[in-house]
């Protein structure tokens, strides 16, 4: 349908609705749903066009869809069908399939239809002559800003809460990142509950275990979303299950915001728009790695190498560090690649071939889980004394030095972990929040890495939250992410969102533990 028609649709829409059957009028409204949001979404991806023009709009068809419904039920299959098709109009503006010149005559026309009378039905179109005018419909519909009127129903929202998923190990090699992560954004969550939540709603974390197996991720998704009707994802923890939980997230339209990896899996360029990260990538923390090691060590690039997961995730770690090859001017192509299966600690292969490399290697880049990384630093560390092991922050540095004072200070004295947040033993404003935030809530609970992390990606979250007001769905809250800029919440550096970038920090921390199994700050350049 071209758009003359779908204006013309629009004008006259439903002109008959005593005679017409349910069935025929919402087809109709879910027809030109699939016309008229697009046309929405590419004036919303547009900066120029006023915000309430559209807004007028949008709450005119929302006023429409809920007088032809015939239930709860099909009301809300209507708005997200409406949802859907917006968000398709937006991806046409920023994919240049349309310009915004198109999209401010095709959001006048549809001004026009609204403000013009209802032709008779003689004058309708043969398919719209079923039931009475959309532009009659319009005429009586509510204009009121969007905090005065009560919205259509939206997933994962009522008025007293809004329920978000993580997915997440909590059981296997990997429980603790997982558990971790839930406790700091627990802890988030808590702190702006018992202040009264995000405009009187509570916020809800339901948590599902997907042992860290991709093969598992699918059903914990799908529970999150089918059973539990959660609103988005925050915080699903690994780099493999992204592989699986993303494509799911982005098919349903679904917020995925603040996963625990650092993998390109959730940073394509151009930015998926249902996905957002708090953290720097595996890549800019290996590059950060190796450049500390080539020039404040003065290792040579051929005696570094690199002890990965056997999957994604240390994929992601050996990729970035032959960039930072690259990008010195060295070649990558014998960087030597340890490996070890997802989910064990099999080390022994790894083991067996170092020891045969010459010359020997001197430092090793590690992309690795906590008990891995201890296990390999454990078999090789008295066999190649002074070896340097750096890690990235996906080991779970909490866990990892723990997991290395069990067998004693001499395998945990020295290990570096790259961080993406401060030291938790540091004194910046966020950190004393976060600690006496854990302490009140968690008692007992010792302050980490990953708790940390969590406990900063959900505050973000929660500033965009209070930012988009009561009227709440998944696009509003897009919208609002892709324009926070300059956020301080205390971590030393400003917070940044935009449409192109959706990543808010590229801060690398460089820490290293010491005797007492405590990690002290370390300069990295």
């Amino acid at each position: 349908m071209n758009l003359r028609w779908t204006i013309l649709l629009v004008s006259v829409l439903l002109a008959g609705a005593a005679e017409a059957a349910p069935g025929d009028t919402t087809d109709i409204v879910r027809d030109l749903a699939g016309r008229v949001g697009p046309m929405v979404g590419s004036a919303l991806a547009c900066r120029d066009i006023a915000r309430p023009r559209i807004q007028v709009i949008v709450d005119k068809f929302t006023a429409v869809i809920t007088q032809f419904s015939s239930g709860e039920a099909e009301r809300a299959d209507l708005t997200q069908l409406l949802d859907r098709n917006i968000a398709d109009g937006r991806t046409a503006v920023t994919s240049g399939r349309i310009d915004c010149r198109l999209a401010e005559r095709q959001l006048a026309d549809l001004e026009q239809s609204i403000a013009r009378p209802p032709l008779p039905a003689a004058a309708a179109p043969p398919s719209a002559t079923v039931a009475p005018s959309f532009a009659a419909a319009a005429a009586t519909a509510p204009t009121a800003p969007v905090a005065a009127v009560a919205g259509p129903p939206v997933r994962g929202i009522t008025d007293q809460e809004i329920r978000f998923g993580i997915s997440a190990a909590f059981t296997g090699a990997a429980k603790e990142l997982g558990r971790q992560m839930k406790l700091g954004i627990d802890t988030a969550f808590n702190r702006v509950n018992e202040a009264g939540g995000v405009e009187g709603r509570m916020l809800k974390l339901i948590a599902a275990d997907d042992g860290n197996e991709p093969k598992r991720t699918a059903e914990t998704m799908k529970q999150l979303y089918e059973k539990d009707q959660v609103f988005g994802i925050i915080g699903n923890v690994g780099t493999p299950t992204a592989a699986v939980a993303v494509p799911y997230a982005l098919e349903r339209r679904m917020l995925f915001y603040g996963a625990f990896t650092g993998a390109n899996v959730v940073r394509h360029d151009p930015p998926d728009r249902y996905v957002f990260n708090f953290r720097p990538s595996y890549a800019e923390e290996t590059d950060a790695a190796v450049r500390y090691l080539v020039k404040l060590r003065r290792i040579p690039p051929n005696q570094i190498a690199v002890f990965a997961q056997q999957d994604p995730y240390g994929d992601a770690g050996f990729a970035g560090v032959a960039k930072a090859f690259r990008a010195l001017g060295v070649d990558d192509s014998g960087i030597l690649r340890l490996n070890y299966q997802r989910n064990t600690v099999d080390v022994e292969d790894a083991i067996n071939q170092l020891k045969l490399q010459k010359p020997p290697i001197k430092a090793v880049v590690m992309a690795a889980v906590y008990r891995a990384a201890a296990k390999f630093i454990e078999k090789t560390h008295d066999f190649f004394p002074g070896m340097i092991y750096t890690n990235v922050s996906g080991v779970g540095g909490t866990a990892l030095a723990d997991e290395l004072m069990l067998l004693g200070p001499r395998y945990a004295t020295g290990a570096i972990v790259t961080q993406v947040v401060p030291a938790v033993s540091g004194y910046s404003s966020v950190v004393l929040e976060y600690k006496n935030a854990l302490a009140r809530y968690f008692p007992g609970e010792a302050p980490d890495y990953v708790s940390l992390e969590g406990f900063v990606s959900a505050n973000i979250l929660i500033q965009a939250l209070k930012r988009a007001r009561p009227q709440l769905d998944t696009e509003k809250l897009i919208d609002v992410l892709e324009n926070m800029r300059n956020l301080d919440l205390g971590l030393g550096v400003p917070l940044n969102f935009g449409r192109a970038e959706h990543q808010a920090s590229h801060k690398i921390w460089g820490t290293a533990i010491d005797e007492n199994g405590k990690y002290q700050a370390i300069e990295l350049e």
